[in-house]
């Protein structure tokens, strides 16, 4: 999803409304947990091998090597 499909998604729905976000917690009943969207920013991601998806990457940008290495692409997070 794109910045701008979130945004049309939003337009017809109560603006009152609180915002959370799901997804299965991973118990043995795969249990949908949803807690509440604290924060939205942006974050860098890469595709992570282990998790088989993606993963946020911590980027040192007072480190010019570890910036200039990031290989990831710029998101929007919803935390």
């Amino acid at each position: 999803m794109q910045v701008k499909e979130l945004i049309e998604a939003l337009q017809g729905m109560d603006g009152d409304l609180e915002v959370h976000f799901s997804y299965c917690y991973g118990d043995h009943w795969r249990t949908e947990v949803a807690p509440k969207v604290s924060s939205i920013d942006m974050g860098i991601v890469g595709y992570s091998e282990y998790h088989r998806m993606d993963k946020v990457i911590e980027v040192d940008y007072g480190d010019e090597e570890s910036a200039d290495e990031c290989t990831g692409k710029p998101v929007c997070l919803l935390a």
